[in-house]
């Protein structure tokens, strides 16, 4: 194929994951079915499964993305920050995957009954890669109504749209599908060189690419490459998510959330449910 033909190709493919996952302002079912309160689409559940009631207490909060560790033991996904506290009964589909079809179903295809946008489930994978994300795909496959899906070149939109983050070897098997039910969490290395029908998301150190940690003022040079960053991921149609950002509650959390917000940063990392749904309704943004 021609480079330019090949250009225009997967600019499109930016272009329609770009309309499935962008934050609209609210945009409600054109049926008119009633819907609930204005989901939090920047915020993003940090290690979500340590909370009392995991994907839950999240949901409560109106968050529009959470985030589950995962090792495979046995042949199936635990889900736990570190390999002394794996728990069998605490499994990917008992925790997320069973209970976000559920609650599609009932909210007749959405997470946020009258909201189209999808929840975002950040996946990260703890053990090898490829063999992980192996038994996640087949895992992945047995709800896969529940998921936006890439198939031939086409993004089809669904409820919930899983990102594969952790462990590297996950991204060749990966990209080696011609139809999957997931996408990929990019670094900013990445950045320029992936498509959002690929790498829907761009995630990084925050403490690795910056130095201020939201006290004082914010360096000019640093608050311009800040921008240049999310210029060209939304550029290609991708997000933009920085972990290890101060996650404190007081002023320097909230000077540097501020300026990820004016920055138009896609999601905000917290484990403070509360604090960051508290924050996102003061500055009235989703």
């Amino acid at each position: 194929m021609p480079f330019v033909t090949r250009r225009r190709v997967l600019t499109g493919f930016g272009a329609t994951l770009a309309a499935v996952l962008a934050p609209p302002a609210g945009s409600a079912f054109a049926d008119g079915q009633r819907h609930g309160p204005r989901p939090l689409w920047r915020a993003h559940a940090h290690n979500d499964y340590e909370h009392p009631r995991p994907l839950l207490d999240a949901l409560d909060h109106r968050f529009g993305s959470v985030e589950a560790d995962i090792f495979l033991v046995d042949g199936d996904l635990l889900v736990a920050h570190s390999a002394d506290q794996l728990d069998p009964t605490r499994t990917l589909e008992s925790l997320y995957l069973a209970p976000l079809a559920t609650r599609v179903k009932a909210n007749h295809g959405a997470v946020y009954r009258g909201y189209r946008q999808p929840l975002q489930l950040l996946i990260d994978i703890k053990t090898e890669g490829s063999s992980t994300y192996l038994e996640l795909d087949r895992q992945l496959r047995r709800h896969r109504g529940l998921f936006t899906t890439y198939a031939h070149g086409r993004v089809r939109p669904g409820a919930v749209t899983a990102v594969i983050s952790g462990d590297r070897a996950a991204r060749g098997p990966l990209a080696a599908q011609t139809v999957r039910h997931a996408f990929y969490d990019g670094r900013l290395a990445d950045l320029g060189t992936t498509e959002a029908s690929f790498a829907s998301l761009i995630s990084d150190n925050w403490t690795l690419n910056f130095t201020w940690l939201g006290v004082g003022a914010f360096p000019e040079a640093e608050r311009q490459k800040l921008r240049g960053i999310v210029a060209a991921a939304h550029e290609r149609g991708q997000k933009v998510r920085f972990w290890a950002t101060p996650d404190l509650p007081g002023p320097a959390r909230d000077a540097l959330w501020g300026e990820l917000l004016a920055a138009g940063v896609d999601h905000l990392n917290t484990d403070d449910l509360a604090g960051l749904e508290s924050f996102l309704d003061a500055h009235r943004t989703a």
